[in-house]
């Protein structure tokens, strides 16, 4: 059975004077350790927050640059192929007049021939046709 003496006071002394202690040696330190652990995750929490947001606008900022220059080299592109084709049309346009001109020069110089041709045949007909008639009927026609 518990009896109450000088034995239980003396204890409940003991326990009250362990508990100082070990507040004052164990919980206290261990306490502050925490805290300053809980401090200093909170502190990188908050960095990381700022990376990333830093990073995800450095990403915003590389994409739109990225976007602007994609943009300026399709201009650049789309302009240097349209001069591109003007002057393969100008080119194009000048070597068809080059053609067209060599091949009515060369119609009318095979014009020109053919005509000299007939007016030479015409003019050799009649000669030509005195000597077929001399072959054929074996007699000079003259």
């Amino acid at each position: 059975m518990i009896t109450i003496d000088i034995t239980m006071v003396i204890q409940i002394i003991n326990m009250l004077i362990l508990m100082v202690v070990l507040n004052a040696i164990l919980y206290r330190p261990i306490r502050t350790v925490l805290d300053e652990r809980d401090r200093r995750l909170a502190e990188l929490e908050k960095e990381i927050a700022t990376f990333n947001k830093n990073a995800e606008l450095r990403l915003q900022e590389f994409d739109a640059k990225l976007n602007e220059a994609r943009r300026q080299a399709k201009e650049r592109l789309d302009g240097v192929r349209g001069e591109a084709q003007e002057a393969m049309n100008a080119k194009l346009a000048s070597v068809r007049a080059e053609v067209d001109a060599a091949k009515s020069e060369q119609l009318a110089a095979i014009k020109k021939e053919m005509e000299a041709a007939r007016s030479e045949l015409r003019a050799a007909v009649d000669t030509f046709a005195t000597s077929m008639a001399e072959k054929i009927l074996g007699r000079s026609l003259a």
